[in-house]
């Protein structure tokens, strides 16, 4: 049974109150990015990868689960811990203190791990130093990958479609990231390069779901007597059309996600919680950003070549 058969949603009519919740949310997140920089000294909760710090790997001669370890180096507020190689095999990313070394540090978690966990035999295997000039340059390396993804979108658009559909997009993407990052600041999810990764899977997420709608959009527009009719209605017919797939993939996608946040464990939460943020919110972007975008655009700088030219071609004379 298809989904929304008939629906006939006027979702552009909507679009100012959604610029209103759009704009609430993201004045919600620089807040809470401005409130970060004045306690922790940098706009999101950076972690090892970021910051710097110790990077030990341990090995136990009985097995451990990540959880053991986690509870016994402090539950809830232990450093990130994800399994290496076997399983009995740990890597432990630790903050490094300036008065401490890494073999201080080492030692402590040793000490830890022994105390509440007896007769496991643990051994430290290695323990490396995350420098904070590397940690710069992995925050540098992760902008401009953000940065290049939009360029590329810009310029595959405008190609594909016309350069009003990729500006529309890349006005949605946006919107997509700095909210996703508003709420990482808010609630001071630790942000590493899985985080990253997150991110840039949410915007690949954001334009498959735009562009489906986009090329609705554009084979309406290039249906006979189109050009009667008013482009708020075109749009909205568009969005309608494909609202049963949007659903269906955000909905699948979604109870997915869920059972991986749910049964996955500590190690990819962060993950897991950035990702269901970036189907809500993509869908969401999908619907109420990016095809008012479109509309406005349209109004201020007119239709694209293609569509002027199809104007422009000559009609067949009718007798």
């Amino acid at each position: 049974m298809r989904l929304f058969h008939h629906a006939s949603y006027r979702f552009i009519q909507m679009r100012r109150k959604a610029y209103v919740v759009s704009g609430v949310v993201l004045a919600i997140g620089i807040g809470a990015m401005g409130m970060n920089v004045a306690s922790l000294g940098s706009w999101q909760n950076y972690g090892v990868d970021f910051l710097g710090g110790s990077l030990i790997q341990v090995r136990f001669e009985a097995p451990v689960s990540a959880g053991e370890l986690r509870d016994a180096l402090g539950g809830a507020q232990a450093p990130p811990i994800t399994q290496f190689g076997s399983e009995s095999e740990f890597v432990i990313r630790a903050p490094l203190a300036e008065d401490a070394s890494i073999t201080e540090v080492a030692e402590s978690l040793e000490a830890a791990v022994a105390a509440n966990l007896p007769d496991r035999g643990v051994e430290v295997v290695r323990t490396e130093l995350v420098g904070a000039k590397v940690g710069a340059e992995l925050q540098t390396k992760a902008l401009q990958a953000v940065i290049f993804s939009f360029i590329l979108t810009l310029m595959y658009l405008a190609f594909r479609f016309e350069m009003r559909f990729g500006l529309a997009a890349v006005i949605a993407t946006a919107h997509d990231i700095l909210i996703t990052l508003g709420f990482l600041a808010l609630f001071r999810v630790e942000i590493a390069l899985p985080t990253v990764a997150a991110i840039l899977t949410i915007l690949g997420y954001s334009l498959n779901d735009t562009i489906v709608v986009f090329d609705r959009i554009r084979e309406n527009m290039g249906a006979k007597g189109a050009r009667k009719r008013d482009p708020v209605d075109l749009v909205n017919e568009s969005i309608n059309e494909t609202l049963p797939r949007t659903v269906l993939t955000s909905g699948t996608t979604l109870a997915v996600l869920t059972a991986l946040l749910v049964l996955g464990g500590a190690v990819i939460r962060d993950f897991t919680i950035v990702l269901i943020l970036g189907v809500v919110i993509g869908t969401y972007s999908s619907i109420f950003v990016a095809s008012p975008a479109l509309i406005e655009i349209q109004k201020r700088w007119g239709v694209g070549d293609g569509d002027q030219k199809k104007k422009e071609r000559p009609q067949p004379a009718t007798v």
